[in-house]
């Protein structure tokens, strides 16, 4: 069964990460910001060498984000970010081939163990699993 595994993250968590403290996030160091990313490095590691890591990737600021809707008069409206009613987005995610339910939650729990300032939002991991394409809409 595949899986959808998401981290979720606000603008301001990214500007954290760039250095600019927030009421909701402090500054990440670079030793902070190498330790994640060494942290998610291994994650990736471990599941390309299981077998389970079908993808995974980290997603830019909300401020480089565009919406796209059908306008009244069904053209597209585009916007630009970031958008001031938008709370949290998702900032990555992994693709999983795992077997079980249970399994790709253990791996949901360490992703939720990764390494960040004192004070930084704690989000929880998200985890869906992908329709097999049956389109009965059970997994």
């Amino acid at each position: 069964m595949k899986y959808l595994v998401m981290v979720r993250g606000t603008q301001a968590d990214y500007d954290a990460m760039t250095g600019k403290p927030s009421e909701h996030s402090p500054a990440w160091s670079e030793k902070e910001l190498q330790a994640m990313f060494s942290f998610m490095e291994g994650i990736n590691n471990d599941l390309a060498e299981s077998g389970e890591l079908v993808d995974a990737q980290g997603l830019t600021e909300p401020a480089q984000t565009r919406f796209v809707t059908a306008g009244p008069d069904g053209r597209p409206v585009i916007t630009d970010g970031p958008y001031g009613e938008t709370k949290e987005v998702l900032a990555g995610y992994w693709v999983l081939e795992c077997e079980s339910l249970e399994r790709v939650t253990e791996i949901a729990a360490r992703v939720a163990q990764c390494p960040a300032p004192a004070g930084a939002p704690v989000f929880p991991v998200v985890i869906r699993p992908i329709q097999d394409g049956s389109g009965d809409g059970v997994c």
